[in-house]
């Protein structure tokens, strides 16, 4: 994905070509992919009442972030906005899985549903600093 030199710290990364490119896409999709997978069965079992929240919200992140990366090119604004939904989501995403683990502990792998609370959590952080890549591509591309 990117060449590492250890002398400078400095990464050169693949050029972004369509939203498919974009690493907040990619983990979003891991994210997906892994609670469809691992956790939607268990929920079933116990009976969730969120369950269906919990996977929508899961499964339409990787689709928000999709349409901001076109939206951006068209209107930078709703761009940012569809950005800002998918960090709401993956603050959502923290909390099913956080109440999951606290309401099923019997039932629910805890060292799985904290490394996917840490994939939500550093995505967020991801797309909070691509929202403020865009803005300042916003900011220079007005003058």
């Amino acid at each position: 994905m990117y060449k590492y030199n250890p002398r400078t710290r400095f990464r050169v990364r693949k050029p972004v070509r369509s939203f498919r490119d974009l690493e907040v896409y990619q983990k979003a999709l891991e994210g997906a992919v892994m609670v469809t997978k691992t956790f939607l069965p268990i929920l079933e079992k116990v009976q969730y009442p969120l369950r269906d929240e919990m996977i929508k919200t899961s499964l339409e992140m990787p689709r928000i972030l999709a349409e901001a990366h076109s939206r951006r090119f068209d209107s930078n604004i709703e761009g940012i906005a569809l950005l800002e939904e998918a960090m709401t989501d993956c603050n959502k995403m923290i909390v099913y899985l956080e109440q999951v683990r606290d309401i099923y502990p019997d039932d629910i792998e805890r060292i799985l549903c904290e490394e996917l609370i840490k994939k939500y959590m550093y995505n967020r952080v991801k797309i909070l600093n691509l929202s403020k890549a865009w803005k300042k591509w916003l900011a220079e591309d007005k003058k």
